[in-house]
């Protein structure tokens, strides 16, 4: 039995390397399809053609033929067809992959094996391309088109830019690359100052789609460089009015131009436009700027056309207005403040931490040179206490426990402003309902809030860019003097794909409401990177994994969920969605002593991002059962050692296993002592047939009657009737060695010993040279037989031989 399942295994692996090679099962199968190529969401009819007499290994039996769709089975029909042919038919009612492989399958001894594929594509006719636009470099005179693509058609597309001229056939002005949306015409392909057709034609297997035609002529088109700011100053005796200087790029020689101008203060968010500015180059006025302002300008231009662009803006050039001539007037107005406050310790102190608004540019009068915080206000004749003096926005210092006021002006050269009164109030009172945020542009956030039920006097609003080292920001706060108000927009430095914490605090009559916060983004994306998977423990069936979060600064956004994705060598693919605070995840059911390839994927409301791929292998055995296997081996070795010490110690279990073998070295025929040993010529080993030795004589004889065996009375000796022959041993090419001799008469008469008890041994081989002889060696093996009444050198004697 053993000998055929042996032989059977390596059958059994020959007929599966037939049915595998390239000659074999998949030679005898022809799948066909109706279409490799469908639109996503069609019927696919498929059929499987099995030949007999083609398939090594299935000639016999029937054939029964399945289907799989990647590695998911599914159900066709089967029938006999012409020839002996075995036909399987299928029909796909929705196919809904864009692309995937069908599987004609035949079971052979117990299993499925594929002999035949085809692979099919789905997808939907290009979409039409959107908004095409066309710019014409005056550097190179080529013309760069750009356009949105629509939606993805999932299959093989080609996109080509073409033109036409106004009497020339189209041509391919230039193809995309990479899977880009836009490309560059060459000069020789345009007609300058002539109109032109432009269109975006794209192509796949189900159709063409076409965008809108552009017709243009390339030069009203062109984007010019940006100019250049030469000179800014002040007019003469118009102290609130400043000159421009500019001039244009080259090769705009022979164009009429448009040209725009921006400024804005330096502390200011908000650009001021100044437009229809007209000439190629020379100066511009532009009246109505503060004194001892600084301000940062801009100029851009285009050529005189309704479908021109704007050239790049210049770079910036910085001027700061010169102050306001004599009398001169100290800045007016109140300044916004906000504070916070702690104990500073010991010594009765109190910490604050002040900020506020720079005054507006119509109440500045000139520069401010600084700010200056005191304790009391200024009265004639008498300067308070200074805490605070600094040119910037913001002042730490400690005061007194018991202050509930402190006085802030700002001066310039004119003098210094009313102080303005800062009330240090407690804070206290429920938060606010409800705060929420929204985007308001890329780079602003609208605040939302409801309004408690008391009158409040004012909010201030707080906001701080959230980082993993996160830093103070002295201008990231505003007031908001309206207490009706349930809104706001934040403006100044608001990122995309940055998190700001915002506060919100309702100022009332008497006391300072405790904050409500919320977070936002002005804009998001998918995150920068991926999480990395670590491996913290492992089974046959279960893998946990863990991962570190990610900082707040790839983030990009708020972290909606990660997802595990986990799949074997198989294909066989798997996934999770893990809520955003959790930081570990545990994939069960895998199979045990299987390569799981695992990644992670975390996604923000704007997309996900793809983590690198963990390898990680399922053991064979979960720890329980280790632990269950070595404690039954340790037991079974322990149950041995117990049984081996048993039989060690039972003198009859060691009698059955181990009997006890007489050794022949102790018997009588050892103790024989030949009384003469004549000489005679040796042997050559050679000369003996090799083989074992054999007794070509064995007599009996009977003894005399009433005389026991092995006793007689003493005679004349008798005439030996032959020469005593020598036995040899020989190991080698040297000379023999005599290591025994048996003489026919020479034992005649020995006494033999008594005990014990002799033992007849029968059925004894000799030479077998027919020699008759039986040679003894001197160191007899405990296998050796022992004889009972041998023919020795032609005499008959009767002997006993005894084994102890």
């Amino acid at each position: 039995m053993a000998r055929r399942r042996a032989g059977t295994a390596p059958l059994l692996q020959l007929s599966l390397l037939l049915l595998l090679c390239p000659g074999g099962t998949l030679g005898c199968a022809l799948v066909a399809v109706g279409s490799p190529l469908v639109t996503l969401g069609s019927a696919v009819t498929a059929t499987c053609t099995i030949q007999r007499e083609l398939c090594q290994g299935l000639e016999q039996g029937k054939v029964r033929i399945s289907w799989m769709l990647d590695n998911k089975p599914v159900a066709g029909s089967q029938r006999q067809g012409p020839g002996g042919t075995e036909v399987s038919e299928l029909t796909l009612p929705q196919f809904n992959r864009t692309q995937a492989r069908l599987w004609c399958c035949v079971e052979w001894n117990g299993t499925k094996q594929r002999v035949g594929m085809a692979e099919i594509r789905a997808g939907y006719p290009p979409a039409k391309p959107l908004n095409l636009s066309c710019v014409l470099n005056l550097g190179d005179y080529g013309l760069t088109c750009q356009w949105e693509q629509g939606a993805d058609s999932h299959l093989p597309t080609s996109v080509a830019l073409k033109c036409a001229g106004s009497r020339a056939q189209a041509v391919t002005g230039c193809t995309p690359r990479g899977g880009h949306s836009h490309c560059t015409v060459p000069r020789p392909l345009l007609q300058l100052y002539r109109e032109m057709e432009i269109w975006v034609s794209v192509t796949n297997a189900l159709g063409t789609a076409e965008s809108e035609h552009l017709r243009i002529d390339p030069m009203d088109v062109a984007k010019l460089d940006p100019p250049t700011l030469r000179n800014i100053q002040s007019i003469p005796f118009q102290t609130d009015c400043v000159a421009l200087a500019w001039e244009a790029a080259r090769g705009t020689e022979h164009m009429e131009l448009q040209c725009e101008l921006r400024y804005r203060a330096h502390e200011e968010p908000a650009w001021i436009l100044v437009t229809g500015i007209v000439g190629r180059a020379g100066t511009a006025q532009r009246c109505g700027f503060l004194f001892g302002t600084r301000y940062h300008f801009q100029l851009r231009c285009r050529r005189s056309s309704a479908l021109a662009f704007w050239s790049e803006w210049s770079p910036g050039r910085n001027y700061t207005t010169h102050e306001k001539a004599p009398p001169f007037a100290a800045p007016s107005g109140k300044l916004d403040a906000w504070w916070g406050a702690r104990p500073a310790g010991a010594g009765g102190r109190l910490e604050v931490q002040l900020r506020w608004k720079a005054p507006r540019r119509h109440e500045a009068n000139g520069q401010v040179l600084g700010y200056r915080v005191t304790l009391s206000p200024r009265r004639r004749g008498r300067d308070p206490p200074t805490v605070c003096n600094t040119t910037h926005t913001e002042c730490n210092f400690s005061v007194p426990t018991g202050t509930r006021r402190v006085y802030l002006s700002a001066y310039n050269a004119a003098g210094e402003s009313a102080a303005t009164e800062v009330v240090l109030l407690e804070r206290k009172g429920e938060p606010l309902a409800g705060l929420w945020a929204e985007p308001g542009d890329i780079s602003s956030l609208r605040v939302h809030w409801e309004a408690p039920p008391a009158p409040v006097a004012a909010y201030v609003l707080e906001w701080q860019r959230v980082t993993s080292e996160p830093g103070p920001c002295s201008a990231c706060w505003q007031m908001e003097r309206d207490g009706a108000a349930t809104a706001a927009l934040i403006q100044y430095g608001i990122e995309p794909f940055q998190r700001y914490n915002i506060s919100l605090y309702p100022l009332y009559k008497d006391a300072v409401g405790m904050p409500v916060h919320t977070a936002a983004y002005s804009q998001q994306r998918a995150p920068s990177y991926a999480p990395k998977l670590h491996l913290r423990s492992i089974s046959k069936s279960e893998a946990e994994l863990c991962w570190e979060p990610l900082p707040v600064e790839v983030q990009n956004g708020f972290i909606t969920n990660y997802t595990i994705f986990w799949a074997n060598s198989m294909a066989d693919m798997a996934s999770a969605t893990v809520n955003p605070s959790l930081s570990s995840f545990v994939i069960r059911g895998l199979r045990p002593s299987t390569l799981y390839k695992v990644h992670i994927m975390a996604s923000t409301a704007a997309g996900g991002t793809n983590g690198t791929s963990l390898t990680l292998v399922t053991t064979v055995l979960d720890d329980t059962e280790i632990q269950f296997l070595f404690l039954t081996l340790g037991l079974a070795f322990l149950l041995l050692i117990l049984l081996l010490i048993c039989f060690q110690k039972n003198e009859r279990v060691k009698e059955q296993l181990w009997p006890s073998v007489p050794d022949p070295a102790n018997s009588s025929l050892g103790k024989w002592v030949p009384a003469v040993l004549p000489q005679e010529p040796l042997l050559a080993p050679a000369a003996r047939e090799p083989g074992p030795a054999a007794i070509s004589t064995v007599t009996v004889l009977e003894g005399a009657p009433g005389k026991p065996p092995g006793k007689e009375p003493p005679g004349p000796p008798a005439a030996p009737s032959a020469l005593p022959r020598p036995y040899v041993r020989q190991d080698g090419p040297g000379e023999p060695v005599q290591y025994a001799r048996v003489g026919g008469a020479g034992y005649r008469g020995q006494r033999l010993l008594p005990e014990p008890g002799p033992r007849f041994y029968e059925n004894l081989r000799g030479r077998g040279d027919g020699a008759g002889d039986w040679w003894v060696p001197e160191e007899t093996p405990a296998s050796f037989p022992l004889l009972q009444g041998l023919r020795l050198g032609g005499a008959e004697e009767l002997h006993e031989c005894r084994a102890d």
